[in-house]
């Protein structure tokens, strides 16, 4: 998505051996676990023959839940037994790495993106990563000393809330 702030590379920081993977609006701690609520917004995936399946599964699956949103959707077929028998390697991305608006990375040290996701309206969304980006700038203006010893916290949401 267009509202998520690259703040260093996140490629490092992929599953090896995931063909699916995907950030968060909530996570649980776990990455393997299904349960996690994830967010279609930024996602990472291999090119294969069971990426290539899912996706025209997913795609195919709009027509069971016709008022859904395809994230909704996922969320609907994410635990379907097919899945597992195609042997689709998913994991959830950390919102320690991959933040957002509904839960921020609190370490400013680890943080790989932040998404403005959980908020409405492309104005609120505009307003609060100018802020999450002052915030950012704020952060790595400090030299090494002080950055290892800060503990700084976004001020976002503001609008979003």
């Amino acid at each position: 998505d267009t509202d998520i702030m690259w703040l260093r590379d996140p490629f490092k920081l992929f599953y090896k051996d995931a063909d699916f993977q995907i950030a968060c609006d909530y996570f649980n701690g776990n990455s393997y676990d299904l349960h996690n609520y994830p967010n279609g917004g930024f996602t990472y995936v291999k090119s294969n023959a069971r990426t290539i399946w899912f996706y025209k599964f997913w795609y195919n699956s709009r027509e069971q839940y016709p008022t859904l949103h395809d994230q909704d959707v996922l969320n609907k077929i994410k635990m379907h037994p097919l899945i597992t028998t195609k042997k689709l390697k998913i994991r959830f991305l950390s919102t320690g790495y991959f933040g957002g608006f509904c839960q921020s990375s609190k370490d400013f040290a680890k943080v790989a993106t932040m998404h403005a996701n959980c908020c409405v309206g492309l104005e609120n969304k505009v307003n609060d990563l100018k802020i999450l980006l002052k915030d950012w700038k704020k952060y790595m203006a400090l030299n090494d000393d002080k950055r290892k010893n800060s503990h700084p916290s976004w001020s976002v949401p503001k609008s979003c809330r």
